[in-house]
């Protein structure tokens, strides 16, 4: 079963349901006698491009403050890189929330209520029977036609009569009302991330179509009495990129486009856990949480973060993915986060899902915006670092903010941009195309490749080229004197970085037969990097130095992307670094204070996955559904972690869970395809169908008993790989003429 049930109306935005079309989206709350749509809008942001955002101060600080920390001057360095180094934002800016659409009706108590959310179709629904009329209202934001579409509907005539409002609104603007219907006229100005002034305009229409009854406009609003069936549709423009425009079409026909649309990506993976329990969500969520298994409500939040992924990002979307993906609940953007694109795992997580679980075309908006990131972050690069090539740190925004964040502890993570680079070639490893490689890859990997060159610096104690000042992300630790310190050089998570742009970068240039010069460059400099090392409690150290850290509790846990999304460490390749990650996974969780966050919990996940763990792998999983997500199963931050006041809704960890499941059941490296590699104990029989593989393969799988049962592998081209099962491998040619189903029990 793909549906979200509730047996009452959502009585917060954490109990609506989100439809989107990869740029609008909609939270439907499903009242009786109140209907509210909350309306977000990816490109609705305040602030504006700037070129001043660098301090001016930075380029002639860090050869100081790095002579510093080589000597040992960590609280100086520190000191010097929060006065420095920091990025001078004046028009940042955030996405902001959009006015609702209520819908008040002369109706109270219903008998028989039901509200769901269908995965499959992509529709959200409610029906209710009172005085002796079931009533239906089904909602959808149609990505073919680019507007959110609503259908009231009675079983007798006459029924349907609401008064209609645009209203609850953060922006300044006007709204009005007339015989087409409603409309809003606004700005995305606020003050707290930018000046109040600078922002996009946004315009809101609301019409309606009814079958019988009147339409009775006023000043603002809409009344409709006495109809026999009401279309709503809205639309939202904005002056950062206006959607096209469409031709109108009655709803049946939008209905229709939207499934199609919809399942084309919805049903090309399924997943089976288990026979589904029969009770609204919010109960079986409960239940998880008092420690009953509900493995087929797991399989259910697996699609569900690939129907989050196809409702918040398409093809042609204008922008990806942001903290909040495409529904906004207005408290990112009221406090010191901002609802922008994190690049210190959140929007890479935000993708976790898109390749492996076959939603690549999810997945192009941030390439385009990666595009436009690497040239903001040329001027930043020669700025700050007087170094060729491009840079991002910790944050950006829709406008390419490329400097540091304003805050010294977090904001300094020069390999950002790099980790977020490293998307473009798993969208190449997933489904190889030289001439995505060429256009949109190659260019953006070789200019951060370029930028590592000119900014890596020998370690003088054994020559190893390592980057700083910066921070691992967002942790800090306690110097030779007891100073809490974050500023550092040679991070383990800038290594990591660095080893993966400049292999990636060597890797495209030979497949492309360019650049041999940059070649050798880079394959120098990869000998030269710093090597991984195992502190005195035997865990992976995330510092050059074996130094504690200054809060062990902490959430980040920034040098494991050695082993997920990289593969710098595996437990076959290099397993007493595998064995070193798993004891800092040990000891993070152990910590008094742990800081459990909905994004830390999928990343756990994938890091146990990675390290052929199943169970720990699971445990994370459920805790993410039980403990680090809502009644609605939209993932949130608790409040009381990095400064937030309340549960703030953030999609990485929607997202990030699904993509932690499917490591657990498929796992490739371009060479080797894994089949099970994480399986839990618990999940004795199950099949998923329709994961992608590195090299352009499509995979299905079955189990038994807890043991391989079937296998079947498709390929876009005809080519090789090896297929593993526990310790048996094999190697296989797959054509796309026909499945290869392998014989890998032993």
């Amino acid at each position: 079963m793909t549906r979200l049930l509730y047996d009452r109306p959502a009585s917060r935005w954490f109990e609506a349901l989100p439809i989107g079309n990869g740029r609008l989206g909609g939270m439907v709350h499903g009242g009786v006698g109140t209907e509210i749509i909350r309306l977000s809008e990816s490109t609705a942001w305040s602030g504006a491009p700037s070129d001043h955002d660098v301090n001016p101060a930075a380029a002639q600080s860090i050869p100081v403050i790095r002579r510093l920390l080589f000597e040992g001057e960590h609280a100086e360095a520190q000191r010097l890189a929060a006065e420095h180094l920091t990025g001078r934002p004046t028009s940042f800016g955030t996405n902001l929330p959009l006015p609702r659409l209520r819908l008040d009706f002369a109706l109270d108590q219903a008998d028989g209520y039901r509200r769901e959310l269908d995965l499959d179709t992509g529709l959200a629904s409610v029906e209710f029977d009172q005085n002796q009329t079931h009533f239906v209202r089904e909602t959808f934001a149609s990505h073919p036609h680019g507007v959110i579409a609503m259908r009231l509907s009675a079983s007798r005539a006459a029924a349907i009569s609401f008064t209609a409002a645009l209203d609850d609104t953060v922006l300044p603007g006007t709204f009005t009302g007339g015989a087409d219907g409603l409309a809003f006229r606004g700005r995305a100005v606020e003050t707290l991330h930018s000046d109040g002034e600078q922002g996009v305009d946004v315009e809101i229409r609301v019409r309606f179509v009814i079958d019988g009854g009147t339409l009775l406009a006023a000043d603002d609003t809409v009344t409709v009495t006495g109809a026999d069936v009401v279309d709503v549709f809205v639309t939202v423009s904005t002056s950062f990129c206006a959607p096209s425009l469409v031709e109108p079409a009655p709803y049946e026909v939008m209905r229709a486009a939207h499934v199609e649309d919809h399942q084309r990506l919805m049903r090309r993976v399924s997943l089976d856990l288990g026979t589904p329990i029969d009770l609204p969500t919010d109960v079986r969520r409960e239940r998880l949480a008092r420690g009953e298994r509900d493995d087929d409500l797991i399989a259910l939040y697996f699609q569900y973060g690939r129907y989050l992924t196809i409702a918040g990002s398409r093809a042609d979307s204008p922008l990806p993915l942001a903290l909040q993906g495409v529904w906004n609940d207005g408290f990112a953007s009221s406090m010191g986060w901002s609802n922008d694109f994190h690049l210190d795992i959140n929007t890479q997580q935000n993708y976790w899902a898109a390749e492996s679980t076959n939603l690549a075309e999810c997945h192009t908006p941030l390439f385009r915006f990666l595009t436009g990131l690497a040239s903001s972050g040329r001027s930043t690069a020669q700025q700050m670092y007087g170094a060729d090539g491009w840079v991002a740190h910790t944050v950006t925004n829709a406008w390419g903010y490329s400097a540091p964040g304003r805050g010294i502890g977090w904001g300094l993570n020069v390999t950002g941009g790099a980790w977020l680079a490293l998307q473009l070639w798993e969208h190449y490893e997933y489904r190889p195309d030289v001439r995505f490689l060429r256009d949109q890859a190659y260019p953006v990997l070789r200019s951060c490749a370029l930028f590592l060159l000119d900014y890596l610096t020998p370690e003088p104690s054994h020559g190893w080229l390592v980057a700083g000042p910066s921070e691992s992300p967002e942790n800090s630790y306690l110097a030779a004197d007891g100073t809490p310190c974050s500023i550092a050089m040679g991070t383990t998570a800038d290594r990591v970085f660095a080893e993966a742009i400049l292999r990636i970068c060597g890797q495209a240039a030979a497949i492309l037969d360019v650049d041999p010069e940059l070649r050798s460059r880079v394959a120098a400099a990869r000998d030269r990097l710093s090597p991984f090392r195992i502190g005195r409690h035997g865990q992976l150290q995330e510092w050059l130095d074996d130094v504690d850290e200054a809060d062990p509790a902490h959430r980040h846990t920034s040098h494991l992307c050695a082993v997920f999304p990289e593969r710098q460490i595996t437990p076959r390749g290099t397993p007493s670094l595998a064995a070193a990650a798993a004891v800092t996974l040990e000891r993070r969780q152990a910590a008094p204070g742990w800081e459990q966050t909905e994004w830390a919990e999928a990343n756990f996940a994938a890091f146990h996955a990675r390290l052929l763990d199943g169970d720990n792998a699971l445990e994370h999983v459920t805790r993410l559904i039980a403990d680090a997500s809502e009644a609605n199963l939209l993932s949130y931050s608790a409040g009381g972690i990095a400064g937030a006041q309340q549960n703030i809704y953030s999609f990485d960890g929607n997202a990030g869970g699904t993509g932690a499941i499917a490591e657990m059941l498929l796992q490739s490296d371009g060479e080797e395809i894994e089949l099970l590699p994480a399986l839990p104990s618990t999940w004795r029989d199950g099949a998923v169908r329709g994961l992608r593989a590195r090299g352009g393969f499509t995979v299905d799988i079955s189990w038994s008993d807890g043991r391989l049962h079937e296998a079947r592998v498709y390929a876009d081209r005809p080519t090789r790989t090896r297929l593993r099962y526990r310790d048996t491998v094999i190697e296989v040619t797959v054509t796309p003429d026909s499945p290869l189903e392998p014989e890998l029990l032993p």
